[in-house]
């Protein structure tokens, strides 16, 4: 009798070019949703006025691992010209990052594709990480992505990205820190 491992389901849309221009949501998680990228404590409702947005009603504060996370998710715009690194934040166990990709092209080379631009950012990272102490895995294998489809669409992420932090005790990604 053969041992049958699960298969796992390829989790990008099939003949979907993510090389096009275009705004993407991803999410990247952190290795068995371990909490070594920040920390997220809630202000007092006493303290907080009516008019507050939401994401002054919750502070994050980053370990250095997470320092490190978001410096090289900055420097992506560096490394590709084309990318914007929009909205993000670096929640205790994962990341929201929405990114746009431009028209402009990528010179003599192929264009990377989002997969080939968040496995750059994870090994970077993991490298970076490294150095200062990780002794494991930084990263869960793959991420999560969504097209971003339209104006609405786009908003209705950028808002989830903002308010991540405020929703993050019942968050779905939440784990003791």
């Amino acid at each position: 009798m053969e041992n049958e491992f699960p298969r796992r389901k390829h989790p990008r849309l099939k003949n979907y070019d993510y090389s096009s221009p275009g705004a993407y949501f991803i999410t990247i998680c952190v290795q068995k949703q371990k909490c070594i990228l920040s920390s997220v404590s809630r202000s007092e409702c006493e303290e907080s006025e009516p008019s507050d947005p939401p994401a002054e009603l919750a502070k994050i504060s980053c370990t250095k691992y997470g320092i490190v996370a978001e410096r090289e998710l900055r420097s992506l715009e560096t490394r590709y010209p084309y990318l914007k690194v929009d909205q993000y934040v670096i929640m205790p166990n994962h990341i929201h990052v929405i990114l746009i990709l431009d028209n402009k092209t990528a010179g003599a080379s192929p264009r990377p594709t989002v997969e080939d631009i968040i496995c750059a950012y994870k090994s970077l990272t993991t490298k970076e990480c490294k150095k200062i102490g990780l002794t494991e895995k930084l990263f869960q294998t793959s991420f999560y992505e969504h097209v971003v489809r339209d104006r609405k669409d786009y908003e209705v992420h950028a808002k989830y990205i903002q308010e991540n932090p405020l929703c993050w005790y019942y968050d779905e990604l939440y784990a003791e820190e």
